[in-house]
């Protein structure tokens, strides 16, 4: 009994089970795969060897680069070593500051070129898979605007921060005066800088507001101090004095590490009636230049006690006036006041005779 041809449509559309294929249907599907293949493996293979080709360069590159910026930065160090030992060292920043800010320039650096090989090796890999990059570089750009003009004051700390280590404007320990605000640094970042201030307080500073920057710790500083005497006394002994004062301190520990130069007398600035001033300046250690005043102070004055040269200073005392009278101001007793003085009795007027008519 045969199936009709509309019922056997049925039972094989109701059975999931697949048909069987015939030997020369897979043949013939074996054979388009493998003429699929063979037309583009070529394709494939110079893809895949292009892309190697960019993560080799890559890679490669961004080790060649790295290096080399550590390179750099050992160098650095090794003159700041050399500088160190030298008579000008001291009027330097010391190495191991100049090693910290190195290699915080040189973390940067590094990073900043890692992100760039490694971006652009990126984009160039989905070139090579024909990756339509228009749109994708387009986004980047729109979205690079906006992040600008939206975060323009982050952008603004973080570029006024790395020219600041760049430049070696301040570091951790530096007493600086920043406009803002002003203290010892206590740490220095890419976005903030933070000090503290005399009485214990901590500033946070962004570095895209600070438009000036003072730094008390650098190079030297200038002690200088004003010595008032007699317009009497004789210079060049008082000269003398404070010259042999300043030669012993710088003879003393500490003062003889805080002295950067000799005490020098430097002339008169202001002579008066009553006195003159004779002005003494040294060159000392960064942020050293108060401790060194009050100790020269302290010197001069017990030098010219012992020698007998008196220190004068401020106005001269206001002459006392004599005490007032307390009488001065009462009025001399009038010859009125009595009734029975002659002025008053002469004063008094005549009485009237009477009336001789009545």
């Amino acid at each position: 009994m045969e199936v009709p041809a509309v019922l056997w449509s049925a039972v094989s559309a109701a059975d999931p089970t697949p048909a069987p294929v015939s030997l020369d249907e897979a043949a013939k599907q074996a054979g388009e795969a493998a003429g699929w293949v063979e037309q583009n493996w070529s394709t494939w293979l110079s893809t895949g060897l292009r892309i190697l080709l960019i993560l080799v360069v890559a890679v490669v590159l961004r080790h060649l680069v790295r290096r080399a910026l550590s390179k750099l930065i050992e160098r650095m160090n090794r003159s700041a070593q050399a500088v160190e030992g030298s008579a000008l060292g001291g009027l330097l920043v010391n190495a191991e500051r100049r090693r910290q800010r190195s290699e915080a320039i040189g973390s940067v650096l590094r990073s900043v070129a890692s992100f760039l090989i490694l971006g652009t090796a990126g984009l160039m890999v989905l070139g090579a898979f024909n990756v339509n990059l228009a749109p994708l570089l387009a986004s980047a750009g729109v979205a690079g605007v906006a992040i600008g003009f939206g975060a323009r004051n982050l952008v603004t700390d973080f570029l006024s921060g790395v020219f600041m280590i760049l430049e070696d404007q301040y570091g951790v320990g530096d007493s600086v005066d920043a406009g803002v605000a002003s203290g010892e640094v206590i740490e220095v970042g890419l976005r903030v800088t933070k000090l503290r201030g005399d009485n214990g307080e901590i500033w946070y500073v962004r570095n895209g507001e600070i438009k000036r920057i003072g730094n008390l710790s650098q190079g030297w500083s200038t002690a200088t101090v004003d010595v008032t005497v007699r317009p009497t006394e004789d210079l060049d002994h008082v000269r003398t004095v404070i010259t042999e004062v300043g030669e012993a301190m710088a003879k003393e520990e500490p003062w003889n590490e805080r002295l950067w130069g000799p005490v020098e007398v430097l002339g008169l600035t202001e002579v008066l009636l009553d006195s003159m001033t004779v002005r003494v300046s040294a060159k000392t250690m960064p942020g050293k230049a108060l401790g060194v005043e009050r100790e020269l102070r302290w010197r001069v004055k017990r030098a010219f006690d012992e020698l007998g040269i008196r220190i004068v200073g401020g106005l001269p005392p206001a002459p006392e006036e004599p005490a007032a009278d307390p009488a001065a101001s009462v009025a001399p007793p009038s010859a009125y006041a009595s009734a029975t003085s002659p002025q008053s009795v002469a004063a008094t007027p005549l009485t009237p005779p009477p009336n001789l008519a009545k």
